[in-house]
């Protein structure tokens, strides 16, 4: 009886000049293998489907259990983690391709600037002067923070990005996980007092307006975030900022 076997088409670029090619393989079958137990298995025996000696495939990992947001591709034609694809549930031969919202570094792995630049334009975080202790901070209502702590959850995988037909080469739009957190950090007590910064940075361009309400990022996300319910939200924050901007009542 012939050994079972898992076959891989993985999208393969030596450097981010030159162009992508398509190269295949064929390795063990174990049970219970992800798609990162397969790219190491492909790592310990670089050998393609024709049996030729070739490099490893590169690719990006860290905590292996959908925390980090690292191991992000496209699998099969769907953006997902692949440490969460079980190989037993993909159909074969299985495609893995680099996310395209994002420059290829090499094989698949990329360059996610883009989306750390765009939480940095809306100051992701909740800036505090000195690290000494100031003591207990103000509390937040309970309703409030069961919603944030679901916004909480992103892992800026990048994947909502790239499901986003409006995040492309061709535009700015800083897309649903930093618009997202925009929401989280303005429900902050003490992050509130950097709302209307945060609401302006999304009301130019690249922001808000841009979206076009395709609902893919919600769909797509690995964590079930409501990415689209923090959009509407952040639409009424905004309008009712420009409001304030325009009466010169936030000066």
């Amino acid at each position: 009886m012939a050994e079972k076997t898992i076959s891989l088409a993985i999208t393969r670029q030596d450097r981010p000049d030159t162009p992508p090619y398509v190269e295949e393989f064929e390795i063990p079958y174990r049970p219970n293998m992800n798609i990162i137990s397969a790219l190491m298995e492909i790592r310990r025996n670089p050998v393609n489907k024709s049996g030729k000696a070739t490099t490893p495939v590169a690719w990006d990992m860290n905590c292996l259990e959908e925390v980090c947001g690292a191991c992000s591709l496209v699998i099969n034609g769907k953006p997902r983690q692949s440490c969460t694809a079980l190989i037993d549930k993909l159909e074969q031969p299985i495609r893995l391709d680099p996310m395209r919202t994002f420059p290829v570094v090499r094989d698949l792995q990329v360059d996610r600037s883009r989306m750390f630049d765009s939480l940095k334009k809306v100051k992701a975080w909740i800036p505090i002067d000195g690290t000494y202790d100031l003591g207990a901070g103000p509390r937040m209502p309970e309703k409030k923070r069961q919603w944030a702590y679901e916004l909480s959850k992103c892992m800026t995988c990048g994947v909502c990005l790239e499901a986003c037909p409006n995040v492309n080469s061709r535009s700015n739009f800083i897309g649903p996980a930093p618009l997202s957190q925009v929401r989280l950090f303005n429900a902050h007590p003490t992050g509130e007092m950097n709302k209307e910064e945060r609401l302006k940075a999304i009301m130019g361009d690249g922001g808000l307006a841009n979206c076009g309400n395709s609902q893919n990022c919600v769909q797509s996300c690995p964590k079930g975030i409501p990415l689209t319910t923090s959009i509407a939200a952040l639409n009424r924050e905004t309008s009712i900022q420009a409001f304030k901007s325009f009466f010169g009542s936030d000066h």
